[in-house]
């Protein structure tokens, strides 16, 4: 039997897209800190909800499409700091 192991993702995908299929956009997240050009740290500070096992990475260069189905629970909600910062990751990564 095949063991799939769970991993903490930010949907960046918005409400919309969310509602009319059945996929999310994803961002990685990783506990690897090794400095990379497109990372975000977070820590519990980053978080207006919920809690962080260790401080982390946001990796803006590892996105992703997963189906809906797959979600397991939410952990957390990141600050709108930190969704500012992703954004212009991503801008800089596409530009």
């Amino acid at each position: 039997m095949q063991s799939i192991k769970k991993r903490p993702v930010v949907i960046i995908s918005n409400d919309y897209y969310n509602e009319v299929t059945r996929d999310i956009i994803v961002l990685a997240i990783t506990s690897n800190l090794n400095e990379k050009e497109y990372s975000i740290e977070i820590t519990d500070d980053n978080l207006d909800e919920g809690q962080l096992k260790i401080k982390s990475c946001i990796r803006c260069d590892k996105i992703y499409t997963l189906s809906q189905e797959i979600i397991v629970s939410r952990l957390g909600k990141l600050s709108q700091d930190i969704m500012e910062k992703v954004r212009m990751k991503i801008s800089e990564l596409i530009k």
